[in-house]
């Protein structure tokens, strides 16, 4: 399996599929690139070069204990766009990595990056402080937390039904199947721990509102309006408000695990985003 070694040592496990326009899929907190079943494939096929990788503490990557900011997953990214020299990227950042996507353009520039799509995305900002009244508390995230250090296979097995659902989703009528479902959530334990709720921590609490604001390549938002992972009301608008001349498509039906229930949609939009 294809290694790339980031500048404090940490290996990270990668796939480099298909030739043409390079893609870059930039995964969910504790998933790893096998989240991308249905999109690595697609876009291979169609003429793409596409790559993806486990962020690190994630399935077959490294899993140091410390380095799960922005600013070091960050520098993760630009380690694997240097070691490729890839150019004239689309990255495509989904939930945490939206906000990976977002803090290396604004701390390593464009020069290798054509266009953005966020995916999902958890930025701009979505803790509750007294300029963001409407985000979450931070209660909420210790309450993760704890969850995960407790009993995680637990808590993972929970998050199943509103992760592809939303709220209030049918256990029995869920839009994947009962055996996707399972697997997809089971690769969330392949992460270690401390990855995980670090993870978490960085993407609950960054606020990314300035450098959200900043991004100057031509990007695409799209979000799922049952989405409980990255609330669509905190997320998605205002990640396209602020993102000068961005297109917006609203998925009114999908929650966060989008890529698995609307994967038909996302792959038609993404190709369609790189190729015009």
């Amino acid at each position: 399996m294809p290694y790339v070694s980031t500048r404090d040592g940490t290996r990270l496990h990668y796939t480099d599929w298909g030739d043409g326009q390079p893609v870059v899929l930039l995964g969910t907190a504790m998933m790893d690139s096998r989240m991308w079943e249905f999109q690595a494939p697609f876009l291979a096929e169609n003429g793409l070069r596409c790559v993806t990788y486990d962020r690190r503490g994630c399935g077959r990557s490294d899993a140091p204990w410390n380095g799960y900011d922005y600013d070091t997953l960050a520098a993760d990214l630009a380690d694997l766009l240097d070691h490729l020299d890839l150019r004239d990227t689309v990255l495509v950042g989904y939930a945490v990595g939206g906000g990976e996507a977002v803090r290396y353009l604004s701390r390593h520039g464009a020069e290798r990056v054509a266009k953005l799509a966020l995916v999902a995305s958890t930025t701009p900002f979505m803790l509750r402080t007294p300029d963001n009244p409407d985000g979450l508390d931070l209660d909420l995230f210790e309450q993760m937390a704890a969850a995960i250090r407790q009993d995680r296979a637990k808590w993972l097995s929970g998050l199943a039904v509103p992760f592809f659902g939303g709220g209030g989703a049918d256990p029995d009528a869920l839009p994947v199947s009962p055996e996707l479902a399972r697997w997809l959530v089971s690769t969330c334990l392949d992460a270690s721990p401390r990855a995980g709720v670090e993870i978490y921590r960085t993407l609950f609490t960054t606020d990314q509102r300035a450098e959200t604001a900043k991004v100057e390549v031509p990007t695409l938002v799209i979000h799922g309006a049952a989405d409980l992972g990255a609330p669509y009301a905190l997320c998605g608008p205002r990640t396209a408000e602020l993102i000068e001349g961005s297109t917006f498509l609203s998925y009114e039906d999908a929650a966060h695990g989008l890529f698995a229930t609307h994967a038909e949609r996302l792959n038609n939009d993404l190709l369609e985003f790189v190729r015009s």
